[in-house]
């Protein structure tokens, strides 16, 4: 099975304004070509032991799979969590001129 080309890559934080600073950042950075935020969210989770209730903010972010090892490594550094959900899911289909745009944002510099 081949890789996929492009994918949306999951993360939540516990603020807007973390989401908002999370999803420009990538961008910026042309990790991403976009990022949607959505929230708040529940989240119900176990974490040290005991279940936990909060409220987050979820970032999706598209991107292509070249580039899914620096967005990943981006969003730790980024992130303010211990432990963040950092999730790619494969884009196995997509309109032709959207994923085109995508690879074009994302597209690493060229090596000098």
């Amino acid at each position: 099975m081949t890789e996929p080309a492009w994918l949306t890559v999951l993360t939540t934080t516990d603020s807007e304004d973390k989401a908002q600073e999370l999803a420009r950042g990538a961008v910026e950075a042309r990790l991403a070509a976009c990022a949607q935020i959505s929230g708040p969210v529940t989240s119900v989770y176990r974490w040290q032991g005991a279940l936990e209730t909060a409220q987050e903010w979820q970032v999706l972010l598209k991107t292509t799979a070249l580039r899914y090892d620096e967005l990943e490594a981006h969003l730790l550094v980024a992130h303010d969590y211990d432990t963040p959900e950092i999730i790619a899911t494969p884009v196995v289909r997509g309109s032709t001129r959207y994923l085109s745009w995508v690879a074009a944002e994302t597209a690493p510099p060229a090596a000098l």
